[in-house]
């Protein structure tokens, strides 16, 4: 079918690989198009084939890092996610800054693993509920961060306000239309919208604006 979700899945352990390939063609909304075993391969499929979606393991040969990096300098469109089994912070944080629009982990349920991916596909972010909460906790601002955070929120509207709230709390874009009444797609043009303002790349350095601010109120 014309409209599935086209997926290329790169990791150096071929079971690992079966069992992903198995669980995407259990659905009938995803192709897989390529495999592969290391980063280079990832960057000529993404080049040649164009992927919707292109699944990295960090640690394979040529490392999924710098393959999210290239692939998301010469193939923007692409959606990269991370399938790996490093909960490492630093990792979490490279993969973003290297363009990666999802952080899944391996031990992720097979129904959920989809879940994910279709966000993921319609435009969101993901990064493991828990990894995620760590990155928050563990994130430490300096006073500009802090200045530059309040000139960016106070251009939020109302509505925008309410959203980055929910947003900040782990809801993915169909879960805050239901409790605002809006419609996906108007709560994912919202969204769009309020990563501008802020001069952020995804939902997760969103949310640190949100935490920081709510540090601010605190103090």
């Amino acid at each position: 079918m014309t409209d599935n979700i086209r997926v290329a899945l790169f990791d150096d352990h071929p079971l690992m690989r079966e069992g992903v390939v198995h669980t995407l063609n259990s659905a009938s909304d995803f192709e897989v198009i390529a495999e592969g075993a290391t980063g280079n391969d990832a960057l000529r499929v993404a080049q040649d084939d164009l992927p919707e979606i292109i699944l990295l393991d960090i640690s394979m040969p040529g490392g999924g890092i710098e393959a999210a990096q290239n692939i998301s300098n010469v193939c923007p469109f692409v959606r990269i996610v991370m399938l790996t089994v490093s909960e490492d912070e630093a990792d979490v944080s490279a993969a973003l800054r290297a363009g990666a629009h999802g952080y899944i982990l391996k031990g992720v349920s097979g129904p959920e693993f989809l879940r994910t991916l279709r966000a993921i596909h319609s435009g969101e972010e993901y990064v493991s509920p828990n990894l995620a909460a760590r990155l928050l906790a563990d994130f430490k601002e300096d006073k500009s961060t802090k200045s530059a955070d309040s000139i960016r929120f106070a251009s939020l509207t109302l509505r925008e306000e309410q959203i980055l709230e929910l947003v900040a709390q782990g809801l993915r874009n169909k879960e805050v239309g239901e409790k605002l009444d809006l419609s996906e797609k108007t709560v994912k043009h919202y969204v769009t919208n309020i990563l501008q303002k802020l001069q952020v790349r995804n939902r997760v350095e969103a949310a640190m604006v949100v935490q920081r601010r709510s540090g601010q109120d605190a103090s």
